[in-house]
């Protein structure tokens, strides 16, 4: 059961991308979409004194599938969340 926990995007970004990033990510795990659990913290960065804006950190909770599945689930959410254009 992935639980995938995203930091430095918008709500509105990550339910834009949420059905079709799990239908790709439950082909790639060979498992159904209701397996998924997609986590928004509510999270502010700071650095020098100063509140900024985050660059997306992703982190990813599972039972270990093997290197070529992780990669492969790194490379959609790593397209996904590029495709915000963020920096």
């Amino acid at each position: 059961m992935p639980h995938v926990v995203f930091r430095g995007i918008t709500t509105e970004q990550l339910k834009r991308i949420s059905k079709p990033l799990v239908e790709e990510l439950a082909e790639i795990c060979e498992c159904g979409t209701d397996n998924f659990t997609l986590e928004l913290p509510s999270s502010t960065f700071v650095f020098n004194g100063e509140e900024i804006e985050a660059f997306p950190l992703i982190e990813v909770k599972w039972f270990e599938r093997g290197q070529e599945i992780r990669d492969r689930f790194a490379k959609a959410i790593t397209t996904y969340v590029m495709d915000f254009g963020l920096p």
